[in-house]
């Protein structure tokens, strides 16, 4: 080529062809660029087998370097090399990286990909929106310089540093949750290593924006929360009315009482001057005076009973009040507490122990009272109304819990129900039932005594549910 004299077509036509040449590298590398992320090194590798000929050729043309027979084999090699190594290296055909790259733009959660030295060498639409990053590339960028951009005010370095530390020496999924209070969203973001072959080269971080998951959460809660206090006053309704009932008896008890000690208060007194009372005579009154006492006594501790039983359910279902309590004194309140029901459906509770020590429970009693009560109402409710029926409460206990169960020879649970039964507010009572009783039970059993509820039915013969406690 040195010893050739060119005319100006050739070299026209070399201006057009270098000219096509430089403007296909140019089209090649923005392909590449749409579809790099983890494919960085594919990348590099393919243009540098296009770029280095090119180079080598223009070069020669322009007579900066002597061009010899042996340029143009040897660069093309080296091409040669680039492209195998992309190609079966790399898997630079795969059309992977290109339905990848189109997919991730068209959900709904961003991601960016680290290398080895958490820089950015990828990241989707989705994740520029979520920060509202509009007019900056954040690729060749280092993953600490987002945090400088006040959309990013929410994750601190250090959480980030140990983060990346953490998931780069171990394959699991590092996940937390994040308020971004710039731009009004809670974030969950989850980190996870890349590896080839066991070695590391690099960090995929995915952001999922879950503020509306959270609103969600928050009513569904709040909304919760109205329907449990919506059960409790509707039960504590029900037991009030039964327990007012039950309070007749002792106050005309009481009354009666009194109307007996008035009499005798007027007899002792008209006696006080009769010669022929003797002291024996007075004895006898005071003694009966003594017994209308102490029946007094026992009326007025049997309300006593009752008004601190209902006290303590007026006492909000969510409640964290936590005391100690013996098994006596909780069946004593349910025993009170149930009274009026039981009476009033004529079903019979019969309570049996089989304790080999004194246990003491500890946590808050009145729910516990609420649960019992509960299994025992919906185990009346199990007869339909049929009089002269009975119902068993069994308590045990082993080395490391306490076990209570309700036993009831009624109707049964139907099987599309028993799946539902602690899942789903669901009701057999229609609308007189809420649906909320062994929702709220399992619920309360499960956080605030870290028990267990379950149950076994056989329809057409009875249910049994058994409260398992650790002591």
């Amino acid at each position: 080529m040195n010893n050739c004299s060119f005319g100006p077509l050739f070299i026209l036509n070399e201006i057009y062809s270098y000219l096509l040449y430089f403007l296909s590298i140019i089209k090649i590398m923005k392909f590449f660029k749409k579809n790099s992320g983890v494919f960085t090194r594919q990348l590099n590798l393919f243009l540098t087998g296009i770029i280095f000929p090119f180079i080598l050729n223009l070069l020669g043309v322009l007579k900066i370097i002597e061009i010899t027979v042996y340029i143009t084999p040897i660069s093309y090699s080296i091409s040669t090399i680039c492209f195998l190594l992309a190609i079966f290296k790399f898997q630079l055909l795969d059309t992977l990286p290109i339905a990848l790259n189109k997919i991730v733009n068209r959900i709904s959660d961003g991601y960016i990909v680290l290398n080895e030295k958490n820089i950015i060498t990828n990241y989707n639409i989705p994740f520029a929106n979520i920060f509202k990053i509009k007019e900056k590339n954040l690729e060749f960028s280092h993953v600490f310089d987002l945090l400088n951009l006040k959309n990013f005010d929410g994750l601190d370095e250090d959480t980030l540093i140990s983060a990346l530390k953490a998931v780069q020496d171990s394959n699991e999924i590092l996940i937390f949750e994040r308020e971004f209070k710039n731009i009004n969203k809670f974030l969950k973001i989850e980190l996870n290593n890349i590896k080839s072959n066991d070695i590391f080269i690099g960090t995929i971080i995915l952001v999922k924006d879950i503020t509306e998951h959270k609103k969600d959460l928050e009513i569904i809660q709040s909304n919760k929360n109205i329907l449990i206090e919506k059960e409790r006053l509707a039960s504590l309704g029900e037991m009030i009315s039964g327990v007012a009932h039950n309070l007749k008896t002792p106050i005309f008890s009481i009354t009666g009482a009194t109307e007996g000690l008035t009499d005798l208060v007027n007899e002792y007194k008209s006696s006080i001057d009769d010669s022929n009372v003797t002291i024996e005579d007075h004895k006898e009154i005071a003694k009966d005076m003594a017994v209308w006492l102490e029946k007094i006594k026992d009326y007025t501790s049997y309300m006593s009973d009752i008004i601190s039983a209902i006290r303590g359910q007026a006492v909000s279902f969510t409640s964290d009040s936590y005391e100690t309590f013996s098994i006596e004194e909780l069946i004593k309140r349910v025993n009170i507490l149930m009274k009026p029901e039981l009476q009033h459906s004529l079903v019979t509770l019969n309570t049996t122990y089989n304790l080999t020590k004194e246990i003491n429970l500890h946590g808050n009693i009145n729910n516990l009272i609420q649960v019992i009560n509960n299994l025992i109402s919906n185990a009346i409710h199990s007869y339909e109304g049929n009089p002269n029926k009975s119902i068993d409460l069994f308590i045990e206990n082993t080395v490391n819990s306490i076990k209570i169960r309700v036993t009831d020879y009624g109707c049964g649970i139907s099987p599309e129900i028993k799946d539902k039964l602690f899942k789903e507010m669901i009701t057999t009572k229609g609308k007189n039932g809420t649906g909320l009783g062994l929702f709220i039970s399992y619920s309360n059993i499960k956080t605030q005594f870290n028990g267990n509820l379950t149950f076994e039915s056989e329809l057409g013969k009875g249910t049994s549910f058994e409260i398992t406690l650790p002591i």
